[in-house]
């Protein structure tokens, strides 16, 4: 499936979003550290950016500009090469092991009386991320806690 990189994005800011940043799931999955280094780097970057440009033709003057200029666009783009992963990313089918995880959570949450769609017969990672946010949000922190 290709997908522009515009729509990449914009599934990337949406997965941000919906991903629920749990202390449990940061040794399990890369998605709370790439998360964690995107919105700090959309926070840093621009500003960093600038500075760098600014520091660059102050030391070594205009003839130095497109040097500057290439540095200054590099960090710039370092937080859309996080939203581009994680668009990427959620749009991926789950390997099988997790795929049983997501079968495995979604039975126990109905179980529990949890109001949820019916488990997609083959999820991606955007519906992954909507069922733990679901789980964090609804169920008891004791009762998670087993799961993780």
């Amino acid at each position: 499936m290709t997908q522009t990189i515009l729509a990449m994005v914009k599934d990337g800011q949406q997965y941000m979003q919906t991903w629920p940043m749990q202390h449990q799931l940061y040794g399990m999955l890369p998605e709370c550290r790439v998360i964690s280094a995107t919105k700090f780097s959309i926070k840093v970057m621009p500003a960093l950016a600038v500075l760098t440009v600014v520091a660059l033709i102050n030391l070594q003057g205009y003839d130095k500009l497109p040097q500057a200029l290439a540095t200054g666009v590099f960090f710039l783009s370092l937080p859309l090469q996080g939203l581009m992963w994680l668009g990427h990313r959620s749009n991926q089918s789950l390997p099988p092991a997790l795929k049983s995880w997501y079968f495995d959570i979604h039975h126990k949450m109905q179980i529990q009386g949890c109001a949820l769609q019916s488990a997609k017969a083959n999820p991606d990672y955007k519906e992954l991320a909507r069922l733990l946010r679901t789980a964090f949000d609804e169920l008891d922190k004791a009762f998670t806690k087993r799961w993780f």
